[in-house]
């Protein structure tokens, strides 16, 4: 699919792995907007790429739904990429044996609701405004969308259960949407990245030590994956036709232990 002047949705957008994503597609031709809730940053980055931001919390269909506009006043909308997403550390139980102790619920509906919902209503939202889209090519294609799931699915470590049980669902989830989508002519893919270099590891030398001590799990090469990498990935499975109800993990052949 050729994504000179179409527009895409990249939610997420203003930083780390979204923000990648975006520059590449607007490289491409694409007109981008930038879903995020960060305004300082998103708006930065959209005027340096020629796009636009729309302030967004993927918990809210109406933002959801005013990103979609303002991405089909720039241009036959094609693309979403969802790249929204939440994740920290806290085990199953405490150590004092209490209730009060164990996952706090609120917190696990936090991150089912942004990594999970927040992906499927987006997709539902988007995949309506594509479907009233002329195809662009005889075999009917419409769009395509990339999720953004973790190796965590699959290699959850100790203190994940949230985050991975989030990301385990959009991998679970991709094939019977693509199912649903193949209709309309609306690809779906799921890439799962793995220990990728962004600003969520902070700076300086105890931040690059602490790097280098996560690179050990790392099959080749020795080193964390960078933005521009998983956004390469991201971008062929946009514009590659035959890429359908995937999920690909870009992650240096690592598979993470407990811990």
């Amino acid at each position: 699919m050729d994504i000179n002047g179409i527009s895409a949705i990249v939610t997420g957008g203003a930083s780390g792995i979204g923000e990648a994503c975006a520059r590449q597609l607007a490289a491409g031709g694409a007109k981008v907007v930038i879903a995020d809730l960060n305004d300082e940053k998103g708006n930065a980055l959209a005027t340096e790429i020629g796009g636009a931001f729309a302030h967004v919390d993927v918990c809210s269909s109406d933002d959801i739904k005013a990103a979609i506009g303002m991405a089909e006043e720039m241009g036959p909308l094609r693309a979403l990429v969802n790249s929204a997403g939440i994740g920290a550390a806290s085990r199953t139980i405490g150590k004092d044996g209490s209730y009060d102790s164990a996952f706090n619920l609120d917190y696990w509906r936090k991150v089912i609701d942004i990594n999970l919902t927040g992906t499927f209503d987006c997709i539902r939202l988007v995949a309506t405004a594509m479907s009233r889209t002329e195809p662009v090519s005889a075999d009917g294609e419409r769009g395509a969308i990339v999720n953004m799931a973790s190796v965590a699915a699959f290699d959850g470590q100790i203190g994940q259960a949230a985050y991975s049980a989030s990301k385990g669902a959009v991998v679970g989830m991709t094939l019977p949407i693509a199912r649903d989508l193949a209709v309309v002519g609306i690809r779906v893919n799921t890439v799962a990245p793995g220990l990728i270099d962004t600003p969520i590891y902070g700076e300086g030398e105890g931040s690059e030590a602490f790097k280098a001590n996560l690179s050990k799990d790392v099959l080749f090469p020795k080193r964390l994956g960078y933005s521009s990498e998983l956004a390469a990935m991201v971008l062929e499975l946009v514009t590659n036709s035959y890429m359908n109800a995937q999920t690909i993990r870009v992650d240096g052949g690592a598979r993470l232990g407990p811990k």
